[in-house]
């Protein structure tokens, strides 16, 4: 089982950002805060309520995401993980991430207290090296928090870093994005997520957009950002093992990883999702509401049943957004039905164009195809749908599948104009490489 931990609050709200996250502001500490202590406190309840139905189970990971977990004192991390541990099984070999916002990382104890807390792996949300577009995120750092942020958990013994990286955000060229890259490799994290802007509604930047302030890339440069972004990060020694993640080997996120294998999952905290033995269930998003509900004993008392049709769809939507792709045969198990032949039109098309391959029993998405997965899925939702609603699904016995993981940003519907025309270079603003901390 997995365990997702959803830490709330954050310094202020990205102009991008849509997840329920809580603003304490500027200067606020966050071991003093009431909202943080009785959050704290609802948490601990909590996770003592699923303890009398889940208690004992193997916890394969652990991840604290948000908001910003880093907020939180490594002692309550400690305490919380600590409590996790009476309740349930944490191996030696369990993932423990936390993600974290640079500028949260300073103080010289905060990174080292982490460790001896129980985190084993550091999520550092980085998004940009440059300037001009850590001001247009409205991120609350500067390029060199994020240099010493990496550089202070090596130094602390972190042996497990990933950091999150956006492209395609209003000015930005394929040439910065390209540089970005280039000085993210020269940190050396373990893991590299890279995230293209979705414009969510009701955020800042949406309407920046519209009202013509802030401009989008035109979508070939997206294309080429993604394409050619992919292919540097191979070329470094990075397995890009789904359509954002990649790692170098042996450090691929284990606990995305039990999300895209359909593991179940136990969401703790506001706003978080739990899957467990096809039961899915939502915590409210206000802290007041899910603490009533903790208190009242009624999280997960009415939840969704996951029909063998959205089981399904589910398992194809999940299976290829990875590397490995969807396995035939898992298709077999829950429908009792040929996965090519119900779909063999779109499957040919889909070939013909490149888009896809098949080998060894997996039907997997090339990178022409991860580049536009949302369509290609869509698709095969479609017609999945209806040949499952016209023939009758044959329930298997396989497992639910979980959603997408927490905090994962939803790629852009992206068209396939992959051309490289001339013109870029000229455009580009300045390129200048970071400037890196010593020892």
């Amino acid at each position: 089982m997995l365990v997702y931990i959803h830490v709330p609050f954050c310094r202020t709200r990205c102009n991008y950002c849509a997840f329920h996250s809580v603003p304490l502001g500027r200067g606020v500490d966050a071991a003093a805060s009431p909202q943080v202590r009785d959050y704290v406190d609802t948490l601990l309840m909590e996770l003592a309520l699923h303890a009398d139905t889940l208690g004992g189970a193997n916890i394969q990971s652990v991840f604290f995401g948000g908001g910003t977990p880093s907020l939180l004192p490594p002692r309550i991390v400690g305490v919380i993980l600590d409590r996790l541990g009476r309740h349930f099984h944490l191996g030696d070999k369990t993932e423990i991430t936390l993600e974290a916002n640079p500028e949260s990382l300073r103080g010289r104890n905060v990174v080292p207290d982490l460790l001896s807390a129980g985190v084993n792996r550091l999520s550092i949300g980085i998004q940009s090296l440059d300037e001009a577009m850590l001001r247009t995120l409205g991120r609350p750092h500067k390029a060199q928090d994020s240099l010493q942020a990496v550089f202070a958990a090596r130094e602390a013994g972190c042996a497990n870093i990933s950091m999150d990286l956006m492209w395609g955000l209003p000015g930005q060229s394929v040439r910065q994005w390209l540089q970005t890259l280039k000085d993210a490799v020269r940190m050396s994290p373990d893991h590299i997520s890279t995230y293209g802007l979705t414009l969510e509604p009701g955020t800042q930047m949406e309407l920046e957009c519209e009202e013509g302030r802030l401009v989008l890339p035109p979508e070939r440069d997206q294309n080429i950002m993604f394409m050619e972004g992919a292919a540097y990060l191979e070329a470094q020694g990075y397995l890009h093992y789904e359509i954002s993640n990649f790692a170098r080997m042996g450090f691929q996120c284990r606990h995305n990883l039990g999300y895209w294998d359909g593991l179940d999952y136990l969401g703790l905290g506001p706003s978080a999702t739990s899957t467990i033995a096809g039961r899915r269930w939502t915590n409210p998003a206000s802290q007041r509401a899910w603490d009533n509900m903790v208190r009242t004993g009624a999280l997960g008392k009415s939840p969704e049943v996951l029909t063998p049709t959205v089981r399904v769809l589910e398992l194809i939507m999940l299976r290829l957004r990875t590397a490995n792709g969807l396995r035939l045969k898992s298709y077999r198990e829950l429908t009792g039905r040929d996965f090519l032949r119900d779909n063999q039109r779109l499957i040919q098309a889909l070939h013909e164009n490149g888009l896809i391959r098949i080998r060894n029993g997996y039907l997997r998405l090339t990178r022409s195809g991860m580049l536009v997965s949302n369509a290609i899925i869509a698709n095969l939702f479609e017609r999945t749908e209806a040949v499952l609603n016209r023939e009758g699904l044959a329930a298997g016995d396989g497992n639910a599948v979980a959603p997408a993981p927490e905090g994962e940003a939803a790629q852009p519907t992206i068209k396939m104009d992959l051309g490289k025309g001339a013109g870029n270079k000229a455009a580009s603003p300045e390129i200048r490489p970071v400037v890196w901390p010593t020892a």
